[in-house]
């Protein structure tokens, strides 16, 4: 079985084993295809940690997000933003490098999803801060809608924790 029809089998798994199942199946392949030369293979594996909730491979990511191609950071964040939402924990390991990310790629939309990946981590002044500035500052009109968006909800979270 491929990592494609892994994933597309992971969308319509029934339960916790049926993923798991998934996972073991694909495990090997996972990590060949995120140490491929090729970046669409890297970038398949590093979405594919994601879809299939595979929390083992998590470090795997931190590998995606400091790729050189964008495709590949681009869904190592997706993967991240979508692993971290119940895990504040991941995103906050990887703050720093996610600031970086969100500041200073070259390339919007993973400057983008990296703002959406802080929104799950926990909420701190030095997120805050940044998020501020990239609202007020960012060139590209949708970074700094989703920068302000994200530091209203870190600012409410916040405040809920006072």
């Amino acid at each position: 079985m491929t990592l494609a029809e892994a994933v597309a089998r992971a969308g319509e798994a029934k339960d916790e084993r049926a993923l798991a199942d998934l996972r073991r199946e694909v495990g090997d392949d996972l990590e060949a295809a995120a140490r491929s030369s090729n970046y669409q293979e890297r970038a398949v594996a590093y979405r594919a940690i994601g879809q299939l909730r595979f929390n083992q491979k998590t470090e795997l990511l931190r590998r995606g997000l400091e790729d050189t191609s964008p495709a590949c950071r681009g869904s190592a964040l997706l993967s991240l933003e979508l692993l971290s939402r119940d895990h504040p924990g991941l995103v906050n390991s990887s703050r720093s490098l996610l600031h970086s990310l969100a500041n200073d790629d070259p390339n919007q939309a993973v400057r983008r999803l990296a703002v959406l990946s802080l929104k799950n981590g926990s909420p701190t002044q030095d997120t805050i801060t940044l998020l501020g500035h990239l609202g007020a500052e960012a060139e590209e009109g949708d970074l700094r809608a989703t920068a302000t968006a994200v530091q209203g909800a870190l600012k409410k979270k916040a405040a809920a924790r006072s």
